[in-house]
Order: C-alpha cells, then structure tokens, then sequence
C-alpha cells in the first residue's frame, strides 16, 4: 500500500495542465444544447410551440396529439446535434440523478429499421419504482412507477443522449422524488405571493421564487484518490493527522488559481455554457483545495435542475483532468467544510423583485411586508427548516467545528433592525396621519438609501438578508436544492396565505385602510419573531447559551433534526398547501433515518477495515524494526543498552498501547453496529448508529492518527493530508 502511495505521488508531480480550447465568447455557446424557445420557434409547429409556452408559465397540460408534434421535432434537433438516444432525466430519493437510455431506434417488422421517438416516449416512461428509496409506498412486487415530462426545465443534451427532465412518482401517484413537491410548493408560493403583491399592484400575475446556488467543492488528484478507501467509498477521510500547514495563513482564499485547476474550471464552464447553464463566478476558498463556482441566479425549479446536473458534469469532466472531485461537506479534518449557500427571492412577472425596495413608500413597504414575513415565516418553522439541511454528511458541519451553526437564526443588519424597531412602535389601530407621514418619509421612505450601505455579511449566521435576496449558508454542498427550497417556498406561501387572511380582516371589520391594516399585522410580527434575528457571532458557545435562553431549538445530529418531519403541525402544513400528502412525509422521513443509518453503518465497516488491515499491520512492521534494532544495540552494549534504546523502546511502547486501543475499540464498535442492524423501528435504529456507534469514530480515529507520528513516513499506506491538500 506504501508503494502504491508513492506511485501515486509520482504521477501527480508528472501531470501538466490539460490544453483547453474555447471561443472568444461564452455567449454564442450558451444553450447550444438546449431545447430552449429559440429552438423550439425552428423545430415546432405554432401550435405545439404555443401549447409548451402555456405549460411553461400556467402548468396547462399538453394534449398527447401536440406531444406527437413536439417529440418529433425535439428529435430531429436531437439527432442534428448527434444524440442515438434518449433519456428521462429523473431525481429520485437517492440524492443524485437517474437515468436509463433508450435509442432512437426501432425495428418495422419487415427486416428494416426506422429513427423513433414518440409522444408517448416524451411524456412519459415505467422505470422500476422499487429499486428506488420508498419508504414503504412501494412492495418489491410492485414495480410499477412513472416518470412524467416537466416541459418547465427545458430538454438537454450530454453527450450523445437527449434528456428530458421529469418527475418521477409511484403506481398510486405518490411524489417519489424531489422535484415534485418542489414543483407543487412554487405553485403555492406563487398563488400566495401573488395574491399579497396585488396590494400594491394590480397587475402582477404571478411570482416566481428564484435561486442562485454557490457550489463549493474539493479538488484531488485521482492518484491520490484511489490510494484513500475511505475517500472513494465514503466521500471524505475517516483518519488522517492533520498537516503541520492547513488554511491558517488564509493564503489559500481568492488565491492564484494553480493551472491544472484552472483548466479544470474552463472546461466545466464550456459544458455548462453548452447546457445553458449561466455560471459566472469561479474562485479559490478558504481550505487548501478548495473551489468554489456559481451561477447567475435563476427561476428556482430550474436552477435546481441546473446543480444536480453540474455535479454529475463535475466528476466526469474531472476524470479528463485526472482529478476526483469530492463534494462531502466535511472531506477533511481540522479544515472548513464545502456549503452550497442558496441564494432566494422572489420576482413578480411585472419585473420586481420583491425583496428590494423602490423608490416610492408604497415600493418600499411592499419589500417590508415580504421581508417582515419571510422572517416570520422562519422564526415559526426554524426546525423545519433546519430538517432540509439534515444529513449524516452535514452533521460534520453544522454545530461542529466551524459556521454556520445548527441553530436557525436570521441576520438582516443593524440598519434594518432599527428599521424593524421603528415599525414595532406602530400604533395599534388606525395611524394617524402625523404618524403615517412619519413611518412613510422617514421609516419605510428611507430604506433605499439604508441598503445602499449596508453592505456587512455575517458569515456565522445560517439564514441573512444580502441586499435583495436571502442566502440560506446552511445547505450541504452535496444536497439536492429541492428539499430546503421545498420547506423555504412552502413555508413562506402558508405565511402570506395567513398574512393575507389576517389584512383583509382588519380592513373589513375594523374598517381600516390597507396601509394602516398592513402596518398593524406587521408590527405584531416583527413582535413576534424577535427572537430569531441576532446580530451577533453566530459561532461558539455563547450564541449556543444565548439561543437556548431565547428558546430555539439546537438539534445538532440527523435523526434528532428530523423529527419534526413528522409532527402534526408539519402534515397539516403540507396538506394544507398540497405539498405533500401524510403518505409522502412518512415515506421521506423514513428514507432519510435509513439513509443516515446507512451512512454511518457504511463508515464503520470502512473505518474498522483501515484500521486493522492497513494500520496495525503497518504499525506491527514498524514495531518489529524498532525491537530489531533495539537487540542490535543490546549486542553492543549489553546490560547498558538501555541508556542508549531509551527512546526506541519508548515508541515500540506507544505504538502497542496505540494498537491494543484500535483493536479494542473496533471490536466494540462491531458489536455496538450488530445490536443497532437488530433494530427494525428506523428512527430507533438511526439514533442507535448515531449515539452508540458514531461516537467509536473519533475514538479509534485519535490512535490512529497517533500512529501516522510515530511510524516510519516510508511504511505508511495512506497518502497524508499534506499530500491530499497541497499537491496540485
């Protein structure tokens, strides 16, 4: 295994930057291999191009005549840019995407062959819905699933494949998938965002939630990869002593980008200029390795959509530049993790983004009356929210060792918090027009000018207000948007349903004016969820003592997050916006407690395989040199030998105490994971992995890092954190 480290070593000092060609501009490859509506014009007839543009902006459905239509069109393109097949590009509970291709191919019965590709094919296909996470909707024996066209994210193609992005859901028509619930809280968000911005202008019809995502990822040479088994099968190292150099001289961050990463990072953007993907940002982070890009932001379904694709393009562009893209959120010890910040707003279809003021009081109170219950809305489902970010993976992350926190706390500035301390005076009842001038020309009128300065960022908080978006800096770098932007969008659309329900109130019984209505819901609001805006250090112990006083929840391990999942307050809010029916949240509650247990079941046996195969035999050899040594220098001086083995015989000591601890303790994670694998009950069996097992992993981790010291650089099999992060 040495050898094969330093083989490793030897090819990576010998790789050079890949040569990359691209054009001039960006722009005249951009959606070059997408379906999009300048294609659709040269490929549709009239009608089927009408029919796909009202599916698109008012989910009307396409008649299977015009499906005909638009198949035969979109093969044509299809097989003009030199597709053979085709594929509905689905995104099941795996947490990655899936695919099966079918050719442009079928025989006539007279011995001939013909391209094929029908409306039926487009709209819809039967994959095996039991091979899939189900969380019991679906018996072994019924296999029947289907995956249905969603023309809202147009139709692409990788490689030599057309893929059609669908939903994907069961016989019975349970959502089996992330982008059907995604789909379904847009729509929600949508009917009741738009019904609130009617307030203030009549002509808005509907709104859209935006995302822009920022990919932060690791880069290793694919050598050094294959010499890590915790790497290639878990996604990030179970052991490894942390370099005498790591990210504390920040030298790293917005650095020179090394050659062979940058020719990495060109040819990702060419494939996802091709795709229509609109990245733009590239850069440096913080840990040694560590990248990160992002797009410009885009309508939400589709921007999630646009990153689970680029993670599959990640890894298969890094295989021609040699390197293993590692997307786990904590890849490495003792250095920061890789987030995947979600960049949210809303925009109406009169071209406002309602979470930037205007330049007139009513613009103005408009941004406050979706800022103030934005804010409402996550002080209210903060454990909910907190449960779309919960994996085995970001539990490295969250309440760990770095920011942002496990606690859900919302940041906005000191600006708009005097802004919010103002409005919280509001008189209750009407205002009088002293008071209405006064909130309007110097409260609500002035906050343009306000966010015009106001350019401080909180690293430390998981949910802040950046100007005229929120970024959500708590999602995993290796999660499916779709389950916080599910939570984010449906949370909010039940908020505005309430909000709306409660204005309309106050104007029909207590005859109030809009505006006066609207401020005094505001200010019980504002009122109301005080306590999850915190200005301060959202890291440490302190903010942890703080949250506690004020009474937000600190869930800092998976199973213990998800719990709310499936309270009667969360089935009654998805059922309510039909989001998801009781059938659906049991059924992900409980894929996402045996995938959990999985993980960490996975690990063990990865951890306990490293470190009685490869460690302690490794530890042994370079015991015995040490003991061979220690009788040569006996033979020479006899009963002094002592004096002169002192130190030898010191480290032979610490290398068998070292051992004896990793084998002891191995044994008994072995025997914590066969009681937990006994445990049918998922949520019993997920806390019995987290709290009996997991805490084995840092045990038996510590002895063997202790080694990695002691043993001779030369013996030791895995390749070392200072070769992992700094070899480039």
């Amino acid at each position: 295994m040495s050898t094969l480290r330093f083989e490793a070593l030897k090819q990576t000092f010998n790789r050079s930057a890949v040569k990359i060609e691209e054009p001039s501009k960006r722009s005249e490859l951009f959606g070059s291999n997408v379906f999009n509506t300048s294609i659709m014009k040269q490929f549709l007839t009239k009608e089927a191009y009408t029919s796909v543009l009202d599916a698109i902006k008012n989910g009307s459905k396409i008649d299977r005549g015009v499906a005909e239509h638009i198949s035969s069109g979109m093969k044509q393109w299809a097989m003009a840019k030199g597709a053979t097949h085709y594929t509905h590009w689905f995104q099941p509970l795996t947490g990655s995407t899936a695919e099966k291709h079918d050719a442009f191919f079928e025989t006539t019965g007279d011995g001939g062959a013909i391209e094929k590709f029908g409306g039926g094919a487009l709209v819809q296909q039967e994959p095996d819905a039991s091979s899939f996470p189900n969380g019991g909707i679906r018996n072994t024996f019924e296999a029947r699933g289907y995956t249905a066209w969603d023309p809202t994210s147009p139709a692409f193609i990788w490689g030599t494949t057309l893929c059609i992005p669908t939903v994907f859901v069961s016989y019975t028509g349970e959502a089996l998938d992330y982008k059907t619930p995604l789909l379904r809280a847009l729509q929600a968000v949508d009917q009741s965002a738009t019904a609130v911005a009617k307030y203030f202008d009549k002509n808005v019809t509907k709104v859209n939630a935006t995302l822009g995502w920022e990919q932060e990822y690791f880069l290793i040479d694919s050598a050094l990869a294959v010499t890590r088994p915790d790497l290639q099968l878990a996604g990030r190292t179970l052991l490894g002593h942390s370099p005498a150099k790591g990210q504390q001289l920040d030298d790293h961050y917005f650095g020179s980008i090394p050659s062979r990463i940058l020719a990495f990072m060109r040819d990702l953007e060419i494939e996802c200029m091709k795709l229509g993907i609109p990245v733009k940002t590239r850069h440096n982070e913080v840990a040694p390795n560590q990248f990160e890009l992002a797009p410009i932001f885009e309508e939400a379904n589709l921007a999630v959509d646009h990153n689970s694709l680029i993670m599959d393009i990640m890894s298969k562009t890094a295989e021609k530049h040699h390197f293993k893209v590692v997307l786990h959120e904590k890849p490495f010890a003792g250095i920061n993790g890789s987030g995947k910040h979600n960049n949210w707003s809303l925009g109406t279809d009169t071209g406002t983004n309602l979470l930037s003021p205007g330049s007139t009081p009513m613009k103005n109170l408009q941004f406050l009356t979706f800022f103030v219950n934005i804010i409402k809305a996550v002080h209210d489902n903060e454990e909910l929210l907190r449960a779309s970010i919960a994996s085995a993976s970001n539990d490295h992350r969250l309440g760990a060792n770095e920011a942002p926190p496990a606690i859900i706390s919302v940041f906005i500035g000191s600006q708009l918090t005097a802004v919010l301390d103002e409005l919280e005076k509001v008189t209750d009842g009407k205002l009088s027009p002293q008071e209405k001038t006064e909130l309007k020309l110097n409260v609500v009128g002035k906050i343009p000018e306000i966010l015009l300065d106001n350019t401080d960022r909180n690293r430390t908080s998981s949910f802040a207000f950046t100007g005229n978006k929120f970024e959500f800096r708590a999602v995993g770098s290796l999660q499916n948007c779709a389950s916080p932007m599910t939570v984010l969008n449906s949370i909010l659309a039940k908020q505005l349903k309430d909000f709306k329900v409660e204005v309309d109130k106050l104007i029909k019984d207590k005859k109030m004016k809009k505006d006066d209505a609207i401020f005094n819901v505001l200010r019980e609001y504002i009122k109301e969820s005080k306590k999850i805006r915190f200005e301060g250090d959202g890291y440490g112990e302190a903010w942890e003592k703080e949250a506690e006083k004020r009474g937000l929840s600190n869930n800092r391990r998976t199973p213990q997050a998800l719990k709310v999942q499936v309270s009667e307050k969360t089935i009654k809010l998805y059922e309510e916006l039909e989001v998801m029916n009781k059938v659906e949240i049991e059924a992900r509650h409980e894929i996402e407690l045996e995938e959990y247990a999985m993980r960490i079941q996975i690990e063990g046996r990865i951890l306990g395989d490293i470190a009685r195969n490869h460690i302690i035999p490794t530890a042994i050899r370079y015991q015995n040199i040490l003991i061979k040594n220690v009788r040569g220098i006996k033979e020479i001086y006899a009963e002094h030998y002592k004096q002169h083995a002192d130190e030898q015989l010191d480290i032979i000591e610490n290398i068998s105490t070292h051992i004896a601890a990793i084998n002891s303790k191995v044994g008994e994670m072995i025997d914590a994971r066969k009681v937990a694998n006994q445990i049918e009950d998922a949520e019993e069996k997920a806390f019995a992995y987290c709290d009996d097992v997991r805490p084995f992993f840092e045990e038996i981790r510590y002895h063997c890092d202790k080694l990695e010291l002691l043993v001779d650089d030369e013996l030791w099999p895995l390749t070392k954190y200072r070769e992992l992060l700094f070899t480039r």
